[in-house]
């Protein structure tokens, strides 16, 4: 089974797991969120990032090992170990942040020195409204233009996309701070209401469905190499986060190929469509 995806480390397993893999104990976990603005999820406690967490986001809890919480993510069940100081009580979103990035201040006032940074898809609780600002459930202060209810999602990936033009390329990262090329394809469907796996070869394997040899590519199709996504967004033209420009950047489509075919990393593996053709 997928370590990032099955909620079992040896020492406890989720009790829908049980008769299908051992474990010394079975829990059903408790939900805690995020209180950080943003929390690395690592294979092992004190290990490598495999990917990141935003503020206000859900995890269910299923152990604790070395100042970690072994968990799973509820946005796409994503599983790893997130240091506990990063997690705080339950806590029911009801907006999330639709901007690329905003602020959390101590009271409604930009003259402030800011409590934290936020990127987009940050989920927030939103108690009271003061003029332009949103009172969250954590004490702070929020920009209301930057959040949308919950209910009200972005239409066009590519455009959620194109937000991140420029922000530097990081290995597992999901932020406006820094991100890599699923967590671009992820944080863009996502902002649209559409589930979406966190990894390239989860989103090649499970996200979408493959296109026909004769289908001609559209804005919004996904394109994959091994190890790589990168989104279409016109004719002849990709917009990915890559390492050749260590940042979110748009690309010619040929261009593209020819470049990582010359380094050595293959041809397109697949090409898949996620979205319907506008009416």
């Amino acid at each position: 089974m997928d370590r990032r995806l099955t909620p079992a480390n040896g020492r406890v397993a989720h009790e829908s797991l049980r008769g299908q893999v051992e474990a010394e104990r079975y829990v059903r976990g408790h939900w805690q969120r995020v209180t950080v603005p943003v929390a690395d999820i690592l294979s092992r406690p004190h290990g490598p990032r495999d990917r990141q967490l935003l503020f206000g986001e859900r995890v269910l809890v299923l152990d604790a090992v070395d100042g970690h919480a072994y968990l799973r993510a509820e946005r796409d069940g994503y599983v790893g170990y997130v240091a506990t100081g990063a997690l705080g009580p339950d806590g029911h979103a009801s907006h999330w942040l639709h901007a690329p990035a905003s602020h959390l201040y101590p009271a409604p006032d930009i003259k402030q020195r800011e409590l934290a940074p936020l990127s987009l898809g940050s989920r927030l609780t939103i108690v009271a409204e003061h003029g332009k600002f949103a009172e969250t459930d954590s004490g702070g202060f929020v920009y209301a233009p930057h959040i949308s209810p919950l209910s009200a999602r972005a239409t066009d990936p590519v455009r959620v996309a194109e937000s991140f033009l420029g922000t530097p390329y990081l290995w597992g990262g999901d932020t406006r701070q820094g991100i890599d090329c699923s967590g671009l394809v992820q944080a863009a469907f996502l902002a649209c209401g559409i589930p979406c796996p966190a990894d390239s070869d989860l989103q090649e394997e499970d996200f979408g469905r493959p296109l026909d040899a004769g289908e001609e590519l559209r804005r919004g199709d996904l394109l994959f190499w091994k190890g790589h996504v990168a989104l279409v967004a016109g004719p002849d033209r990709i917009l990915h986060a890559n390492g050749h420009d260590m940042a979110v950047a748009f690309e010619g489509l040929q261009a593209a190929i020819d470049r990582i075919a010359a380094q050595g990393e293959g041809p397109v593996t697949a090409r898949k469509r996620v979205l319907a053709a506008a009416p």
